[in-house]
């Protein structure tokens, strides 16, 4: 009986590990850029005594997607065009874009041309990008927690009032323009480090960050990456 368990144990652990790197494989499409475990405030915490961590507000910071790198001096560079998304709130959890016009925007006052909109399709499906006219009209501001008030059914991850673990929404796309004008999509995968399929420990080390993105560099609304 101990012999069969074992084996059965084995068994599932190979199923795992070979699901999970099938998974990884799949993000890794050949066009995309792949952002994996890209650390937010790490060093802020919701609560007292937590190991390493300090009760405080989380520093925003800015990502530059061209360049692949974040920009944490966000009071020097929040009106300028050389971020395309910020990622703010608690545990950064709020993704914002570069808009000079939206006021709800850090970069409002600037020269970014930033806009976002939700898509109810996986990324793979979302081969073009709306209008512009039509991404106007829709425009998000931000994207954040999907029971936010403001944006409610529009957010990247749902959060559990009684664990307190963010899980993120499935079959969600975000199509935006970029800073400068350029049509892109994103997925954003995990908070947490390692992007674990499954968080069940409320003390799991985050934010860090995992998340695709593609932009289409000749001014289309052609967002295809199959």
């Amino acid at each position: 009986m101990k012999r069969t368990i074992a084996m059965i144990s084995l068994v599932m652990a190979l199923l795992i590990s070979c699901t999970k790197e099938e998974e990884k494989a799949d993000l890794f499409d050949g066009k995309s850029t792949v952002i994996e475990d890209l650390p937010g405030d790490i060093g802020a915490s919701m609560a007292e005594g937590v190991d390493g961590k300090e009760k405080r507000p989380f520093q925003d910071w800015y990502f530059n997607m061209r360049t692949k790198t974040q920009v944490k001096d966000t009071a020097a560079y929040a009106k300028t065009n050389t971020w395309d998304i910020g990622f703010t709130g608690i545990y950064n959890s709020m993704v914002v874009i570069n808009s000079g016009t939206d006021p709800k925007s850090p970069g409002y006052g600037g020269p970014g041309k930033g806009l976002i909109v939700a898509i109810e399709k996986s990324y793979s499906e979302v081969t073009e990008a709306p209008s512009l006219q039509e991404m106007q009209t829709k425009n998000l501001s931000f994207v954040g927690w999907d029971g936010y008030p403001q944006a409610y059914n529009t957010g990247w991850y749902f959060y559990d009032l009684k664990t307190h673990i963010s899980v993120p929404v499935k079959g969600r796309t975000f199509v935006l323009l970029t800073a400068d004008g350029k049509f892109a999509k994103l997925e954003i995968l995990n908070i947490y480090k390692g992007n674990p399929n499954t968080v069940t420990d409320l003390h799991w080390p985050a934010p860090y960050f995992t998340f695709r993105y593609y932009i289409q560099e000749d001014g289309s609304r052609n967002l295809n990456t199959n």
